[in-house]
């Protein structure tokens, strides 16, 4: 694995949602190609043979880019294709349990919607928070807000990198100026962009006035 200066920088979580298999698939490959920093493999209703299959197929596109995978909430499929690191969330495994098993060397990242989950998060073993939704989100995933205040308070807080997530796009990507964030997560954005390859340049252009 190639050492990434800041593998938080353009955090892509997936989505399947109106992709065919190799269509997600390709989507993964051309972000990676044009430069998302990390990969987070999400699938809440997969089976876990299909799991596993899909973070196999995933995994070959990231060590081929040289990005870490991280997959969501499933340490036994993060231990099984031998990913980078785990993501959990407040009804997850908790992190200083992944932590004792992951060890050391693991990316472990939580979500953390207060300062308080922030501090108990760091305390427990976290290498980075995931903080949001600071935006409204359409994903298919639970959600509660953050406000943009909360996550500057974190990320004064906290010694470990935050990543904002939640409802991130190219038109409010400005706001996030001056937050402190280590980076920001991007699903739909990306994940639906008619040009992925035109859309992961454009983040990364916006994100030099940002970070």
């Amino acid at each position: 694995m190639k050492q990434i200066s800041n593998p938080y920088r353009l955090y892509l979580v997936t989505d399947p949602t109106g992709l065919s298999a190799d269509g997600f698939l390709q989507v993964i490959d051309q972000a990676c190609q044009a430069g998302v920093s990390l990969v987070q493999l999400r699938e809440k209703t997969a089976t876990s043979q299909d799991l596993f299959q899909k973070a196999q197929a995933v995994k070959a596109i990231t060590d081929r880019y040289q990005i870490p995978l991280i997959i969501d909430d499933r340490l036994d499929i993060c231990q099984a294709v031998g990913a980078a690191g785990l993501h959990v969330g407040d009804e997850d495994l908790p992190v200083e349990v992944a932590r004792k098993i992951l060890g050391p060397d693991a990316i472990i990242g939580v979500s953390s919607k207060s300062l308080d989950a922030a501090q108990a998060a760091v305390a427990g073993g976290a290498s980075y928070l995931g903080v949001g939704a600071i935006f409204p989100t359409k994903t298919k995933v639970k959600t509660q807000a953050t406000s943009i205040e909360t996550l500057k308070e974190i990320t004064r807080t906290v010694p470990v990198p935050v990543v904002a997530i939640g409802g991130i796009k190219s038109h409010n990507l400005a706001q996030l100026t001056a937050s402190g964030v280590a980076g920001i997560a991007m699903v739909s954005e990306i994940m639906q962009a008619p040009d992925v390859a035109g859309k992961v340049a454009e983040l990364n252009q916006l994100l030099t006035q940002v970070l």
